[in-house]
C-alpha cells in the first residue's frame, strides 16, 4: 500500500496543474473507449474506466459529472477524428465527383477497419443511449451541411440527394463495420462510388437552368 502511494504522489510531481487534469481527462476517455467499443456502453462505470485508466475515481468527478457526459466525450472523439480524416482525403482529392466521392467513401471505411471499435462507438453504441443517439444526428447533420455546401446552391434536389447519401454513407459505415459486406474495402467502394455518381449525375440533371431554383 505504501508503494501505491509513492506511486500516486509522485505520478504527476513536476508537472502543472492545469496539465495534470487535460492527461487525467484524456486517460479516462481512452479507458472508456476501449470498454466501450470492446465491450458496449454497459461495461462503462466509473469504477471499471477508473480501473482501467489507473485512476482514482475522484479524478473521475474532477473531469465529467456522470457516465453519460464521458460517452459523449469519447463519441465526440471519435466523431472528430473521423471528420479530420475525411477532410483531408477530400482536400487531397481531384475536384472530380467521382474521384471525391471515392476518396471520402474509402476514407470513412478505412478508418472503421482500422480500430473496429470506431464502428462499434460510432454506429452501434449510439442506437441504444440517448446521449450518443443526439451525438450521432448532430454528425449527420453536419455531413449533411457539408454536402450541401459543396454544390453551387442549396436547392431542393442538392439537398434532397445529400441528405439520401448522409443516410446511406451511414448505413453503409454500419454495414461495414458489422461485417455484413464481406472484406473486400476495393469492391465495396468502387460499388458505393458507381451509385453515388450515378446519383450525382441524376441530381444535376434536375437542377434548372438559370434563375432561382426550387
Amino acid at each position: 500500500m505504501a508503494n501505491v502511494r509513492t506511486a500516486a504522489s509522485t505520478r504527476w510531481a513536476g508537472v502543472p496543474v492545469a496539465r495534470r487534469k487535460d492527461e487525467r481527462r484524456e486517460m479516462l476517455v481512452r479507458a472508456a473507449f476501449a470498454l466501450l467499443g470492446e465491450q458496449g456502453e454497459g461495461a462503462v462505470t466509473v469504477r471499471a474506466v477508473c480501473r482501467n485508466a489507473e485512476l482514482h475515481t475522484r479524478y473521475f468527478y474532477e473531469n465529467f459529472a456522470d457516465t453519460d457526459e464521458l460517452l459523449a466525450a469519447v463519441y465526440d472523439q471519435e466523431a472528430a477524428a473521423l471528420g479530420d480524416v475525411l477532410a483531408r482525403s477530400l482536400d487531397e482529392a481531384s475536384p472530380d465527383p467521382e474521384a471525391r466521392s471515392r476518396a471520402g467513401i474509402r476514407s470513412v471505411l478505412q478508418f472503421i477497419t482500422a480500430d473496429p471499435r470506431r464502428g462499434r462507438v460510432l454506429f452501434f453504441e449510439a442506437r441504444g443511449n440517448e446521449i450518443l443517439a443526439t451525438r450521432r444526428r448532430a454528425a449527420q447533420t453536419a455531413m449533411l451541411e457539408a454536402l450541401v455546401a459543396m454544390g453551387s446552391e442549396a436547392r431542393l434536389p442538392v439537398v434532397i440527394a445529400a441528405t439520401m447519401f448522409t443516410g446511406a454513407m451511414t448505413e453503409l459505415a454500419q454495414q461495414w463495420a458489422d461485417g455484413r459486406l464481406g472484406q473486400d474495402l476495393d469492391a465495396v467502394v468502387e460499388q458505393a462510388v458507381e451509385l453515388s455518381v450515378a446519383m450525382y449525375a441524376s441530381t444535376v440533371q434536375r437542377l434548372p437552368r438559370g434563375g432561382a431554383g426550387g
